[in-house]
């Protein structure tokens, strides 16, 4: 690949977003490389390491490293990654063209908190040549601080050979799952306390509850769990690669994500393409895909259960949503189309 145009990437290598869209890149003829300071082996795809990151502020002493790496790597094209702490690189690092992407929080929550990250962020924006967000709202939230670059959306997708329906009439019992991290944000103690609510207005229906994912929150989840004595009927699978992740939806016909906060989720779209039944917070990115009478207020466990408990008591409806998901992905939501498309971008940005 010494004549392929090389595409440099700022952003966290243990991240699985940011791993798919190196290789996704690298197979349409990018040679890619990767700015990071979260490192993790990547096949075909050279690593400059940055010091590790703690705290917030870490960001702001890790610009000189990250331009002497992207002066050394001498890339086409840069992108970077959260705008909050790798779009502060790429936009130190002065080297165009410049697309940046924006994850959800960067855009949606941090530069709120401070008067300074407002302004901040609106600064990094605007040295951008090229920028994208994986919801409408993203979208919107990056017109709001006037950038000179255009705005699209581009979602991260699925890999629809990998998540694809199971018939409904295989899955055994009703299998509830969550593929969200075990991080304040995705609210799990909610789920679990809707799930315990559930359990008890349908004393007949065997539930189960599955959660992967893995975090922090693991201990308190596990106690609250054993406290409401939902032992036997929850699963704490952790992190599981893509094919365990199918394997678990495929025996389940409802997926549940209630962040406070989010952009169009992966997590979500995979459980789509599986012909679940979607359960969401009711977010400005999740209006985009799901059913309003399957949305809820984020941390309200009562108004979860009343959902789960009518999808577990009507089979035909939670089927139908099911089948409705996954027509929706296979319209908008294949991973190989978003790709082409950012592709494609990408191209009209070389000289």
């Amino acid at each position: 690949m010494a004549d392929a145009p090389h595409l440099c990437l700022l952003g966290d290598a243990n991240s699985p977003h940011t791993r798919r869209w190196a290789l996704e890149m690298r197979a349409r003829g990018w040679r890619v490389s990767l700015v990071t300071a979260r490192p993790e082996p990547l096949d075909g795809v050279e690593q400059r390491i940055l010091a590790p990151v703690q705290r917030q502020t870490d960001w702001l002493l890790r610009a000189g490293a990250a331009r002497r790496h992207v002066r050394a790597l001498a890339p086409d094209i840069v992108h970077a990654h959260y705008l909050t702490s790798y779009g502060y690189l790429a936009a130190r690092c002065d080297r165009h063209p410049l697309v940046m992407t924006a994850w959800g929080s960067d855009l949606l929550v941090t530069p709120h908190t401070r008067p300074w990250m407002r302004w901040l962020t609106g600064w990094i924006l605007r040295r951008a040549d090229l920028l994208t967000g994986d919801s409408a709202s993203l979208v919107e939230a990056a017109r709001q601080y006037q950038p000179r670059a255009p705005v699209h959306e581009i979602h991260w997708g699925v890999d629809r050979a990998r998540f694809n329906p199971t018939p409904w009439e295989h899955k055994d019992g009703l299998h509830i799952v969550s593929l969200r991290a075990w991080e304040p944000n995705y609210q799990i103690a909610t789920l679990i306390d809707a799930f315990a609510l559930a359990s008890q207005q349908l004393p007949g229906v065997p539930l189960q509850l599955h959660l992967l994912g893995g975090g922090a929150l693991e201990p308190a989840l596990r106690a609250q769990v054993h406290a409401l004595g939902l032992a036997p009927s929850v699963t704490f699978h952790g992190r599981l690669d893509d094919a365990g992740m199918a394997s678990v939806l495929a025996r389940c016909k409802i997926s549940v994500t209630v962040p406070a906060s989010d952009a169009t989720s992966v997590a979500m779209l995979e459980s789509m393409a599986c012909g679940l039944a979607v359960v969401a917070s009711d977010l400005p990115a999740n209006r985009q895909w799901i059913d309003p009478d399957l949305l809820v207020p984020a941390g309200d466990a009562p108004a979860l259960a009343r959902v789960l408990q009518r999808l577990a008591s009507d089979n035909a409806q939670a089927r139908q949503a099911g089948e409705r998901n996954a027509e929706r992905i296979a319209l908008d939501g294949d991973r190989k189309a978003q790709m082409d498309r950012m592709d494609r971008l990408y191209r009209e940005l070389l000289p």
